[in-house]
């Protein structure tokens, strides 16, 4: 499939008339064509036919180029002498405006990062505004070789174009071969959510790693296994392992929604405790059915409630032992689920049932067992990610497939006995008569596209293993920065250099980060989900500005381009390694349960996994006049962060 509505030679391009250029664009059209689009076209054929007659040699142009990840197309694509010039217009524009600049810009690092020919290329993004006034600057590409926005009216591009190719001497290339290179995306969890929502097969949103199981090998085993427990009336669970950031999350969203319509007879719903994560994605994806379907915002918000639920709405209405109409139940994280004490004393204390004596496991599993004929539940087990009191981990669900559900055929992966993905708790005999599958695991990494090693270096890193953390630092050098810094201004003015276009930025803690405080990180103020991920980089509520701080509870599940993780003193390194402590009152104490050491330490992986381009990690000088935050509680862990192959700055 070509990735352009129209390709041609510069020279070929400059021939044809402007009528059969907009005729090819338009045949290829998917939208209905409006009489405003082709006066867009006309205009920039018409200026581009006149500023490019003056290259002195053979480029390629192409016009309507896919930008997958994003969903858009690009204007125009020129290759002229090595270089790649994307051009963005705003015909009758009369300023260069910020929203506009920042697109132009996502296209160029779109293509630098996910598409495969562009790897190695120099990328000059170009906004033609037609009635502004050109703002010239110097042409400077950054380390990977991608400009800043340049600001056009289209008057002398042709000659602007010949300069910065003939300043860059870059070598040339086919322009067609480079077209159809391949792509190979990695969204975000919003942006793929959005994409599976709008009908995007899974395998447009997967990299294709030649040795990791990959999102549509999974995705197509288990619709294989919910249409086997249809046609053969069975009951099964399937349990998805995987690293942090493996797609576990989008294989789930695939499920539900090749299975979102309430007639279908494998009628699915995506199910999660993760509050941030169901709020972020059901805005996000309400937002983008009202801006691609023209519907209100509250009908689309009505119809993504139903997608994407949250897990304790959905046991609070079996709770009459009513019989769900979904016949398929993903839960995310299921790893979270309340183990039996949990569960009793909330449903007793806040939902006045006093006879209730199981775990959320054994319930769930209970309600969908309510089906007389079939019923499908998949667990996405997210290992080493327990980060609250109750939570009971993969072994709680086979505990409870033990007792009473033994008519339940129950499959899952050899790789549940590897530590840094499964809590503990797992035996040989835990797994007597299940069915293994190794296209239930995913073990490679989508969320840091630039290193695949970010997982198991922060697995060290966490373990206070600093000699293995330092061999995979060196994995991650020159790929994905990882920095230190006693200075909270430099962490802030180091992630705003490095965020640019649509790229996010926030500022990360620990939920018991309380002797942060001082410095300004209030761990204990709430954000709004929706508006601390979606909101645009001139919004104070985004994590853009800073500001407003999200724990791990807030992130779980989500992700950042760049990261400040700010390390207070309730995860402190000593001399026999890291030490839990929990802030009290007015003081330190240990922890003493291994269960709340446990929640800790993966509170802290939560943390350092959240960035997908990079971090650096903010570890306070301490103050010896403040018996809360001596120097002597950060010093040994900023110490050993270095020991560890973080740079220090």
């Amino acid at each position: 499939m070509s990735p352009s509505y129209f390709s041609s030679t510069l020279q070929a391009f400059l021939r044809l008339s402007e009528n059969e250029i907009i005729g090819v664009i338009s045949k290829y059209h998917s939208q209905k064509i409006v009489a405003e689009q082709r006066a867009a076209w006309a205009a920039q054929v018409q200026l581009l036919k006149r500023e490019l007659t003056a290259l002195d040699e053979d480029g390629h142009i192409f016009f309507e180029f896919m930008i997958p990840r994003m969903g858009r197309r690009a204007d125009v694509v020129l290759v002229y002498r090595g270089i790649i010039f994307v051009i963005e217009f705003k015909v009758n524009a009369t300023s260069y405006l910020s929203a506009d600049l920042r697109q132009t810009h996502g296209y160029a690092l779109d293509l630098k990062n996910f598409h495969r020919g562009s790897h190695e290329k120099a990328i000059i993004p170009c906004l033609v505004a037609t009635a502004a006034s050109t703002q010239l600057a110097s042409v400077k590409l950054e380390e990977d070789g991608v400009a800043a926005p340049l600001k056009l009216n289209g008057q002398d591009l042709g000659l602007l174009i010949s300069q910065i190719a003939e300043s860059q001497g870059a070598p040339a290339f086919d322009a067609e071969t480079w077209a159809v290179s391949g792509y190979l995306p990695t969204p975000t969890i919003v942006e793929a959510a959005q994409a599976l929502y709008a009908n995007h097969a899974v395998e447009d949103i997967s990299r294709n790693e030649a040795d990791a199981t990959n999102l549509s090998v999974t995705s197509k085993s288990l619709l294989a296994l919910i249409h086997q427990a249809r046609l053969n009336s069975e009951k099964i669970i399937c349990f998805v392992t995987g690293v942090p950031g493996a797609g576990k999350t989008l294989v789930g969203l695939n499920i539900a929604s090749e299975h979102s319509n309430p007639n279908e007879k494998e009628y699915s719903v995506f199910l999660s405790g993760n509050h941030s994560l169901v709020v972020v994605l059901q805005e996000a994806l309400a937002r983008d059915r009202a801006a691609r379907e023209g519907i209100g915002i509250g009908d689309a918000r009505r119809q993504t409630s139903q997608f994407i639920q949250n897990i304790h709405k959905f046991r609070d209405s079996a709770l009459d032992g009513s019989t769900p109409p979904e016949k398929v139940a993903v839960f995310d994280e299921a790893q979270r689920a309340w183990n039996k004490e949990q569960a009793s004393k909330f449903m007793r204390q806040k939902r006045g049932k006093l006879d209730f004596d199981q775990s959320e496991p054994e319930f769930l599993i209970e309600v969908m067992d309510r089906h007389k004929d079939w019923a499908v539940i998949v667990a996405l087990i997210g290992g080493g990610q327990e980060i609250n009191t109750g939570e009971v981990g993969l072994a709680g669900w086979l505990n409870a497939l033990e007792g009473r559900f033994n008519n339940w055929k129950a499959y899952c992966s050899p790789e549940l006995f590897q530590a840094e993905y499964v809590s503990d708790g797992i035996t040989q005999d835990s797994l007597a008569g299940k069915i293994m599958l190794n296209e239930l695991h995913l073990s490679t990494s989508m969320r840091s596209f630039r290193s695949s090693d970010l997982s198991s270096f922060v697995h060290h890193v966490v373990a206070g293993n600093a000699e293995l953390a330092r061999s995979y630092a060196a994995k991650l050098e020159g790929k994905y920065p990882i920095l230190v810094t006693r200075d909270l201004a430099k962490a802030k003015a180091w992630v705003k250099s490095k965020a640019r276009a649509t790229e996010s930025a926030g500022l990360l803690a620990s939920s018991n980060g309380l002797r942060l405080k001082p410095d300004g990180i209030f761990v204990k103020n709430t954000i709004e989900p929706q508006n601390w991920f979606l909101g645009d980089v001139d919004d104070v509520r985004s994590s853009h500005f800073l500001e407003d701080v999200a724990t791990e509870f807030d992130v779980q599940g989500l992700e950042l381009d760049w990261c400040v993780v700010a390390w207070d003193a309730d995860y402190r390194y000593a001399k026999q390694g890291f030490e839990h402590w929990r802030f009290h009152g007015s003081r330190w104490q240990h922890r003493n349960s291994e269960d709340d050491k446990r929640y800790l330490e993966n509170a802290y992986r939560v943390l350092l996994t959240r960035a997908r381009q990079g971090m650096v990690v903010y570890v306070p000088a301490g103050d010896d006049d403040d018996a809360t935050r001596l120097k002597g509680f950060y010093d040994a862990t900023y110490s050993h962060l270095g020991q560890c192959g973080f740079r220090m700055i």
